[in-house]
């Protein structure tokens, strides 16, 4: 697998972006009326658990160029800062990681050993798939393996899966045109059935609807699970895969989980746009960039 560093670092700054906006509105006084208008919150945003965690698949796989499950779960415990809103359940598994357990025993033995079927894996991936564009196989199967430290449920895998073969199709279309159902259309031969595989089949069907109803039908991430939040962020990223501004501000429009909404959507559309305005696409804005928070020093400076 090559390592495309470009598409895999916009896909990063598109979902720390997306995070860091969307935990704005969990901050009372934030108005959605005022974004949708071109009025973000002030300065500066700061990032949440989606984007330190993803900051580290990026480090790994920029090492790499693949996922080792052993390093990749040593480096979430190790990094884990349980301010960035990290919930209980992760913060104790990482921390039985970090004290020595198989990371493999303990994910596992979540939910009375089903896994856990939670949004974490898919919020995180985007830049996985960015990393390699148009290597769909490779990519669902390193986004598999990047979900099986922390959610071993088979629902949270398949979301990973769709995120990241998602976000590896949006780099390949990039600086071209790519209708809404392409992209969706490039998820379908990696769903296994179950509810995750239902909404995303449900989001092409309602293609062409507004937010509201998409968020109605599939969920906005107020469950934290995967058939909650990944059909709804892919109907988004589809619908709006030439305009992050727009495709961010939907997701905090839909309310629900914004930041993890905004992450996923984020790190798939900012592969396709980059960074910026060129023509009738529309990245990443500039001033969005500075009002984030900046990004840990270690996934910024070169790769080791």
């Amino acid at each position: 697998m090559s390592f495309h560093s470009n598409s895999a670092r916009d896909s990063l700054e598109g979902l720390s972006v997306g995070d860091a906006l969307g935990a704005q509105f969990f901050v009372p006084g934030r108005s959605v009326p005022e974004l949708i208008a071109g009025r973000p919150p002030a300065p500066p945003w700061e990032w949440t658990d989606d984007t330190e965690m993803a900051c580290t698949v990026f480090d790994e796989i920029r090492a790499r160029g693949r996922i080792d499950r052993d390093a990749l779960a040593a480096a979430f415990a190790d990094r884990c800062e349980p301010y960035r809103g990290y919930s209980g359940g992760t913060v104790a598994l990482l921390h039985q990681i970090r004290d020595g357990r198989p990371w493999a025993d303990v994910a596992g033995a979540l939910f009375d050993g089903r896994g856990s079927w939670g949004n974490g894996a898919a919020m995180r991936v985007a830049p996985l798939g960015a990393a390699f564009p148009g290597e769909l196989d490779r990519v669902a199967a390193q986004a598999a393996f990047s979900a099986e430290v922390t959610h071993r449920h088979p629902e949270a895998i398949i979301g990973a899966m769709a995120v990241a073969v998602a976000a590896s199709h949006a780099a390949t279309t990039r600086g071209k045109h790519c209708a809404p159902h392409e992209l969706l259309d490039a998820v379908e031969p990696y769903l296994v059935d179950g509810r995750t595989a239902d909404g995303v089949r449900r989001a092409r069907k309602l293609l062409g609807r507004s937010v509201a109803e998409a968020a109605y039908d599939l969920g906005n991430g107020a469950q934290v699970t995967a058939h909650d939040t990944v059909p709804f962020t892919l109907w988004t990223a589809a619908t709006f895969l030439r305009d992050y501004p727009a495709a961010i501000t939907a997701c905090v429009e839909a309310g629900g989980d914004a930041d993890t909404t905004a992450a996923i959507v984020g790190g798939i559309v900012a592969a396709h746009t980059g960074i910026g305005t060129d023509g009738d696409l529309r990245g990443v804005p500039r001033e969005w960039l500075s009002a984030r928070e900046p990004l840990p020093s270690w996934v910024t400076t070169p790769a080791r």
